[in-house]
């Protein structure tokens, strides 16, 4: 009995070394090979075994598509844009807030440069009193509650303008006659413009719009070369022949011609001489006239 136990543990000691060669022969995985080239005091992380670092997935984005689309609303209020470069935060707070409670008192539209506003403010000399006023906003301007707005009409072929303060207590309503647009931010090139284009009925009714359309752009003055009154520039003294000669002459400028301007611009100026010299002449005469005669002028 023992005698074959002892033979059965020569045999076992005797296929170790061909399972360790027939092992090394075998491939190894990679993981495995890490771990053993890593040893046992380090922590390997590549590898195609171990997991990557946790990525969380993008969030939905949610977009309704069943409701109007919101409009820009950074020009309906633009005296709450703080001015550039304030230094005194506190004050602009607490106009802030006292701008927010005006508001709950006195609706204030929207409206932009362009609009038609009709605005009824309380007559300081009389009390129990208002007074309206209609016309075109021209001009924006100021922050906080020095906010302004400035309406131009012209009434009885007299220009007539009147600059409110946004958020004066007189003011008991500010009513949108026509909400639109200008493509410039100031329309005070109106004033030297021919007053068809800033004459307003001051009795007239409000357009209507519909609460989710887009506002008008008005792009009829939108340039600066509205058609101005014509105004006589030229000297009074001038004759027929030296205005031909002065149409001449520009004419020559605006085609370059250098030699012809020059010459036309020496003649031009020696026939406005001649007809200044005559003109204070005649003048000279009748004054003389108007003397001896005992009339003044």
């Amino acid at each position: 009995m023992a005698a074959s136990m002892a033979r059965g543990c020569q045999a076992a000691k005797g296929l170790g070394p061909s399972f360790r060669s027939a092992r090394a022969l075998l491939p190894v995985s990679t993981s495995v090979a890490s771990r053993v080239l890593a040893g046992p005091g380090r922590r390997q992380i590549t590898g195609p075994s171990e997991p990557g670092v946790f990525q969380p997935p993008p969030k939905p984005v949610i977009v309704d598509k069943r409701g109007p689309q919101r409009r820009e609303s950074r020009f309906l209020s633009p005296e709450f844009i703080p001015p550039r470069g304030r230094t005194n935060p506190l004050k602009f707070q607490i106009e802030r807030k006292d701008m927010l409670e005006r508001r709950k008192i006195l609706h204030i539209p929207e409206f932009y440069v362009g609009s038609i506003l009709r605005v009824t403010t309380a007559d300081p000399y009389a009390s129990g009193k208002t007074s309206q006023f209609l016309g075109i906003c021209i001009q924006r301007s100021g922050k906080g509650l020095g906010a302004t707005f400035i309406l131009r009409n012209t009434i009885e072929g007299q220009g007539v303008e009147i600059c409110f303060e946004l958020y004066n207590p007189r003011i008991q309503e500010i009513q949108v006659v026509k909400l639109e647009k200008r493509l410039d931010d100031s329309l005070l090139y109106l004033r030297d413009a021919l007053p068809e284009y800033s004459t307003f009925d001051m009795n007239m009714k409000p357009v209507a719009q519909e609460p989710n359309q887009e506002v008008p752009v008005n792009q009829e003055t939108g340039i600066k070369t509205i058609p101005m009154e014509k105004k006589c520039k030229k000297a009074k003294w001038l004759s027929g022949e030296a205005l031909q000669i002065a149409v001449k002459r520009r004419e020559a400028k605006s085609k370059g011609e250098k030699e012809t301007y020059t010459h036309l611009n020496a003649e031009f100026q020696r026939i406005a001489r001649r007809d200044k010299k005559a003109f204070l002449s005649d003048l000279c005469k009748e004054i003389e006239e108007n003397n001896r005669m005992g009339k003044t002028r």
